[in-house]
């Protein structure tokens, strides 16, 4: 195997804690990565707005990949990729909603767009994204230039209805993922984790096999499988667990650091 000399993480549900905050633990094992000689950058299904504050508390100056590599882009401004939802696409998913009721989110010129301000979910987006929602009923002007549509329900039933019909109408024209058991996001097809991580690796001139990604959902499974070494968080589905070459502990347990010093320092030589 390669020496790693990148790793990648995977936001919400990685490298946050369950109450969306990045511990001191997880920003020393951080430090002592780069220390070592290795990059650290992170890929999210967060919009750029909701990362800029971890990568002002990590000094990430490298690039980054938001909506799960639609955006790669820089703390300085610079973008590198932009790719938005096909707008046949963004109009048909609304279509797919016949029948199910779920809350409809969508993110657009640096904005969140929602309908509805109420919700445990409408919370933790308000800390994940670092804005207020936008309320309306009706999104039709914002899908020409959709960056991601998230629908929301605690229903595991309905959104795994959708995602069926969504796949009927779509597959191939869309990613289509759960980026917690509680959302359905639809990015650009080009806007997926496993395409970001190539995306990022290239702009830092790094070996794919020479990086290793951490996340826990399913979004994360093309970028763990696309890394020379994955790494799933101890409250990953099985599905994602089976899928990596290790498994640390859970997100609430300061699971990027034990990664970090655990698997990764020991694989740099450290």
């Amino acid at each position: 195997m390669s020496p790693i000399r990148l790793v990648i993480s995977d936001v919400d549900g990685t490298l946050v804690d369950k109450a969306k905050q990045l511990t001191p633990a997880t920003a020393d094992a951080v430090q002592r990565l780069r220390e070592a000689g290795a990059g650290f950058t992170i890929i999210s299904a967060r919009p750029r707005s909701g990362m800029m504050p971890i990568a002002d508390t990590l000094a990430i100056d490298a690039p980054m990949g938001a909506f799960n590599g639609g955006l790669i882009f820089r703390r300085d401004g610079w973008i590198g990729e932009h790719h938005v939802v096909d707008p046949v696409v963004a109009r048909g998913v609304f279509e797919c909603l016949d029948g199910l009721t779920v809350d409809r989110w969508v993110f657009a010129d640096d904005r969140w767009f929602s309908s509805t301000d109420q919700g445990v979910h409408v919370d933790h987006e308000r800390i994940a994204s670092d804005q207020e929602p936008e309320i309306r009923a009706d999104f039709a002007d914002l899908l020409d230039r959709a960056d991601k549509i998230t629908f929301v329900s605690d229903a595991p039933d309905v959104l795994a209805e959708l995602h069926r019909r969504i796949n009927a109408r779509f597959a191939g024209q869309a990613t289509v993922a759960q980026s917690q058991t509680y959302y359905l996001d639809i990015t650009a097809l080009a806007a997926n984790k496993g395409a970001g991580v190539v995306a990022l690796t290239a702009a830092l001139g790094t070996d794919l096999q020479a990086t290793a990604a951490i996340g826990d959902q399913f979004n994360d499974l093309p970028m763990i499988e696309q890394a020379g070494y994955g790494v799933a968080m101890g409250n990953a589905p099985d599905k994602v667990k089976a899928a990596a070459d290790a498994v640390s502990t859970g997100n609430d347990q300061d699971g990027v650091a034990h990664a970090i010093d655990t698997f990764i320092l020991p694989r740099i030589g450290a």
